[in-house]
């Protein structure tokens, strides 16, 4: 049964569209030697620049160059001796030398003694590839500016943090110095309320001055670790109390607060535990200390007890200012404080809001 409809257009209409097609289109004759060009279209000429009579006999390997990819030819080789349809894109070179990307589909043509020729069509890609190529460029050159910049930003960035850590240098040295100083006036000054005052300040300020020290320590500055802090606090305060008779402890979670409320906390602490010590435990009164920190819902609880005489009990203190010192730092963070006979000792409860760490 014959393939041809009734209504298929006559060879010579096809042959007429074929060589009429804007698409570059080539037969070679498959039964003569090195299968050369039998015909090829306008369109075909136009793209390699040659004349029907230059390439009509010779085989399409002549459009090949230096710059023509070896592995494809050698497809397409194997592909013509095996008589197998296929498609590739291939560097070729017109007339003149200058190249063009060909994608072309080979596709074997049978009659009725077998393969008689081989049917070609192409179109040229070279826009195409001068766009991946242009893009590729555009690319390389986004990813050089990107380096660029990210580089320029590290180095500020490097930049930065130095001159941070030398000014946290400096701060902490410039305190420490002011402590060392009125610890050193303080030794000169008769005994009496004075002395007594600059050696509250003093020890203030040295609580200040490990609160920004360990602020920087981690390379973060934008948060507090209020449980590290407790921890070298509590082994400062320690250090000067004589373990069989008053101690320190501290039970704080290691909860993460803004750097900014890295001061207000230090202080709070020194100044409701430094005042425990002082008033809690009059003459030879043996006594302990304990601070209990946790993480709520809403920010922070923290509990400062002491099994000493009372708030009641205490003896008064004119020139004392501690109970408002602790008060104005809770009303700056925003927080609530109670103050509460245990019997025995006292019991402050604070609690104080958290922003949540980003």
């Amino acid at each position: 049964m014959s393939l041809r409809s009734e209504s298929a257009p006559p060879l010579a209409t096809l042959v007429d569209a074929f060589a009429r097609s804007p698409s570059p289109m080539v037969i070679t004759d498959a039964r003569a030697p090195d299968n050369p060009i039998a015909w090829a279209n306008d369109a075909f000429l136009q793209v390699t620049g040659y004349t029907a009579d230059e390439i009509v006999g010779r085989n399409c390997r002549m459009l090949q160059g230096p710059a023509t990819d070896r592995f494809t030819v050698e497809r397409i080789r194997s592909a013509v001796q095996a008589a197998e349809p296929i498609s590739v894109e291939l560097l070729n070179y017109r007339k003149d030398g200058t190249t063009f990307w060909n994608a072309m589909t080979i596709t074997p043509v049978n009659d009725a003694e077998g393969l008689a020729f081989f049917y070609a069509a192409q179109a040229d890609m070279t826009y195409v590839h001068q766009m991946e190529v242009s893009m590729r460029g555009t690319n390389d050159e986004l990813e050089r500016l990107v380096n660029a910049r990210t580089q320029d930003l590290t180095t500020a960035l490097e930049q930065k943090t130095a001159l941070l850590h030398e000014v946290d240098h400096r701060v902490k040295n410039n305190l420490q110095v002011i402590s060392s100083l009125m610890l050193l006036k303080a030794r000169r000054t008769p005994e009496g309320e004075a002395r007594d005052a600059l050696q509250g300040m003093a020890e203030r300020i040295g609580a200040l001055s490990t609160a920004h020290r360990m602020l920087y320590s981690e390379g973060d500055c934008t948060h507090f670790n209020l449980g590290d802090f407790a921890a070298e606090f509590l082994a400062d305060m320690n250090a000067g109390l004589d373990p069989e008779r008053r101690r320190v402890e501290a039970d704080v979670e290691s909860i993460a607060v803004a750097a900014a409320m890295a001061a207000p906390l230090a202080l709070m602490i020194h100044e409701l535990t430094a005042n425990a010590l002082r008033h809690a435990f009059p003459g030879e009164r043996e006594g302990r200390v304990s601070i209990v920190a946790r993480r709520t819902e809403r920010g922070m609880h923290m509990t400062i007890r002491d099994d000493g005489v009372g708030v009641a009990a205490a003896a008064p203190n004119p020139a004392g200012f501690g109970r408002n010192l602790v008060e104005m730092v809770v009303r700056q963070m925003r927080g609530t404080i109670a103050w509460a006979d245990a019997g025995p000792g006292t019991t402050v409860d604070i609690d104080i809001p958290l922003q949540q760490p980003a």
